[in-house]
């Protein structure tokens, strides 16, 4: 062992200083083990950390500088990533026009406490799948139980916060953005091959004959389409959308109007439904779309056979000289946008909200009768950890999938009860807090309406900011950098 000097042992406490801070934060104790390496790295020096400086061969020196310089990078991002903040690009229109396709945000893991990772030997700058050769990029082995590092607050109403898709545990390799439990649904339903009427049933008959529908539907989701695969928490996809609902609150939609707790919530200005937009006889200009940032995907024409008998229902009946149906455009509009084509009397000839009839039946929980639909929803409560409920007939499918997938519990309903765990009972205490996630595109977002409550342990962080934003409807020389989102803060 060589003898250390004075800037060594000073360099030794300071890191020994940061590294035990870091425990002390994370709370994990197991990170002592790796003392006496920082003490031999920076004092001891028994083990030739870097053998490779004192090679004669120029080649080794120079691969090997390089492979220590990335080993390096990789794991001061893999520790940044955990527990700081994470990049992350917004991939569909759900939060437009609060958050745009193309923007590349900063994620703070510090706004709400980081979690340490369920499954920690990970490659970083992956989610759960390596690129090129289209592997697991983690390892299943360690799994570690939930536990989240102390954060600077908690998800407040009305913040746009990202998390794992909770309905992502389970995955069909080649529809990995499908909810495999509306798959499963949809597919039995298809299969089951009777006209069901749910009005005379019983709740308990209700629930034989959607088990039917969804144990149908899973055994066909494989022959159809392929692989299913299971992922831990941390591994499932991240979605970003806006918190409408925290743990203990009772939560409605109205008309497309969130009221929590009995109260109409401050709605989004970004905030979008669907419309159709009947021309008076001309097209649209494309400057038009590009003033009011609508995208070329969203502009969607809907005058055609199969659509005119249901715009005939919806009224819009204008036509041209040449009894021709004037365009009709299908369109998300937030209320701004509605305002500036309602005022262009010469260009738009009628406006009508989409129905949402067409959601009927398609909401969460699937395997509960229920007339919820997009705008009209609820009444729901929203689980708070610590709190008792009691489970009945009709409330069991909407808290089912808390209980069982997301708190570890068997859950069975039988013709003579409740039984969790084996046990019959009519109550059950909850273990975590929920939240409920929607985004503000209304009609265009798949979010808790559909797949349900998000658990305290899938939520990853909080955006702050946008560092970049890049419209994809344009060139590089033709507006694609969006200048006015640079360094936009998240609010």
């Amino acid at each position: 062992m060589r003898k250390a000097n004075r800037r060594q042992w000073i360099t030794f406490f300071i890191v020994l200083a940061i590294y035990l801070l870091f425990l002390l934060w994370v709370r994990s104790w197991w990170g002592l083990l790796f003392v006496p390496i920082i003490f031999d790295i920076y004092i001891s020096k028994i083990i030739p950390w870097t053998f490779w400086k004192k090679s004669k061969n120029q080649t080794v020196r120079n691969v090997m500088s390089w492979v220590d310089a990335i080993v390096f990078s990789l794991i001061a991002v893999y520790f940044v990533n955990i527990y700081l903040f994470q990049n992350y690009q917004i991939p569909s229109s759900s939060l437009e026009k609060s958050l745009l396709v193309g923007d590349f945000l900063y994620v703070s893991k510090v706004s709400y406490g980081p979690r340490v990772p369920n499954t920690p030997l990970s490659m970083p700058l992956t989610q759960h799948t390596l690129p090129i050769v289209n592997t697991k990029s983690y390892l299943d082995w360690p799994q570690w139980s939930y536990k989240r590092v102390k954060g600077f607050g908690k998800v407040k109403l009305n913040d746009i916060v990202v998390f794992n898709f909770p309905a992502g545990d389970t995955v069909v390799l080649s529809r990995q953005q499908e909810d495999i439990y509306l798959m499963a649904y949809r597919e039995g339903k298809k299969l089951y091959g009777k006209s069901v009427n749910m009005d005379s049933m019983t709740r308990w008959q209700q629930r034989m004959i959607y088990d039917q529908y969804y144990a149908l539907g899973r055994q066909q989701i494989p022959r159809n389409y392929g692989e299913v695969i299971y992922r831990p928490v941390d591994r499932r996809e991240n979605y970003v959308k806006r918190c409408v609902g925290l743990p203990g609150d009772n939560l409605q939609i109205i008309d497309g109007q969130v009221y929590v707790n009995g109260s109409a919530i401050e709605n989004p200005e970004g905030l979008q439904f669907n419309y159709f937009v009947q021309t008076t006889g001309a097209y649209i200009p494309e400057k038009v779309f590009r003033d009011l940032g609508i995208s070329n995907e969203d502009q969607i024409m809907v005058t055609n056979g199969e659509w005119n008998a249901y715009l005939m229902q919806l009224g819009l009946t204008g036509k041209n000289a040449q009894n021709k149906s004037n365009p009709v455009y299908y369109l998300p509009l937030t209320k701004k946008m509605l305002e500036t084509f309602s005022a262009n009397t010469a260009l738009i000839h009628k406006i009508v909200k989409e129905p949402d009839e067409g959601t009927r039946g398609n909401m969460y929980p699937q395997n509960l009768y229920m007339d919820w639909t997009v705008d009209n929803y609820g009444p729901i409560w929203i689980p708070a950890k610590g709190s008792t409920i009691t489970l009945t007939e009709d409330n069991l499918p909407i808290y089912e999938r808390c209980i069982h997938a997301y708190e570890g519990n068997t859950v069975e309903q039988k013709a003579d009860g409740i039984y969790i765990n084996g046990e019959k009972t009519d109550t059950y205490t909850f273990k975590m807090d929920y939240y409920w996630m929607l985004g503000d595109n209304r009609h265009k977002s798949a979010d808790s309406r559909y797949w349900g409550f998000v658990p305290e342990d899938h939520v990853v962080g909080k955006p702050i900011v946008v560092w970049l934003s890049l419209d994809k409807d344009r060139g590089w020389f033709d507006g694609k950098i969006r200048w006015n989102r640079l360094f936009k803060m998240v609010h």
